[in-house]
């Protein structure tokens, strides 16, 4: 059975592997497809494309959009057209409000001595820099053990360095997606700590603003957590996806297919993707 993994980092966000190397990996380790869903731009998929079409592997152009509801959601988007008027202006926003928020918390790494320079790391990481980046960078000046440690002591919410960014509503990021030619579908349920009541009153609202999708298998779900998903997106009619949200070096507990071990998204879900965006599907 053809094996996928539709939710992949790469440079052009905060992953640490270039797009052509995603490909390549998901190439050796026997994948059928993957898509690009970097956070806020659509900047890595030609480079993954051009890869996908030299070693013939699927490369299907996506996003994860950040969006809050009671605390952070993400919307996953799908063969959306990456080259949209509306799209690419709605996200040069967010990159340049992600700018201004990372170009603070370099500032106060500097006040407290840390020597960052945030044009050398645009340099090195590219355009969209994430705190993944800076937590990075904290492990390597060895202010931090690792980056889980950087997080819990430096960037996460409430800690020194961190500093807040702007969201697209939630409403508006589905309908950019859908304006885009695209297949918005949410990401990761469980990870935002809703009641059963607060997640239906979730995909509620998504689902009345043109949701489309739900990720079903995901990264350190447990079989029962993904039959529970997929038994609630077949009751809102939402079509189910899944992804490992594969980001390199700085999640080396996520594999790219694989998650965190045992995760087996089946192709049949991208061909259920292909017939929301009006795409033929393709053989299983």
């Amino acid at each position: 059975m053809k094996r996928i993994d539709l939710h992949v980092h790469t440079t052009a966000s905060d992953g640490t592997c270039r797009p052509a190397e995603v490909v390549r990996l998901a190439k050796e380790i026997g994948l059928s497809a993957i898509a690009i869903t970097d956070h806020d731009t659509v900047a890595g998929y030609a480079e993954a494309a051009e890869a996908g079409k030299e070693l013939g592997l699927e490369v299907v152009p996506g996003i994860e959009i950040s969006t809050r509801y009671l605390g952070p959601v993400h919307i996953l988007g799908y063969y959306l057209d990456t080259a949209s008027p509306v799209l690419n202006e709605v996200t040069d926003w967010l990159v340049h409000d992600r700018d201004k928020r990372n170009r603070k918390i370099a500032k106060l790494m500097r006040d407290d001595g840390i020597p960052v320079d945030y044009d050398a790391m645009r340099e090195r990481f590219g355009a969209v820099i994430g705190r993944p980046h800076f937590a990075e960078l904290l492990v390597e000046l060895g202010y931090a053990e690792s980056v889980q440690d950087a997080f819990s002591r430096y960037v996460n919410r409430g800690q020194k360095y961190y500093a807040a960014r702007s969201f697209l509503p939630i409403e508006r990021s589905i309908r950019l997606i859908r304006e885009a030619g695209g297949v918005p579908v949410l990401a990761h349920p469980f990870q935002y700590k809703l009641d059963d009541g607060q997640l239906r009153g979730l995909l509620e609202l998504c689902v009345k603003n043109g949701l489309l999708g739900m990720e079903c298998r995901y990264s350190g779900y447990t079989e029962e957590q993904m039959q529970y998903l997929l038994a609630l997106a077949k009751e809102y009619s939402l079509v189910p996806t899944g992804g490992s949200d594969f980001h390199g070096s700085v999640k080396p507990h996520i594999a790219l297919g694989d998650g965190t071990g045992g995760l087996f998204v089946p192709y049949r879900f991208l061909n259920g993707v292909k017939a929301a965006a009006g795409i033929e599907p393709t053989a299983e």
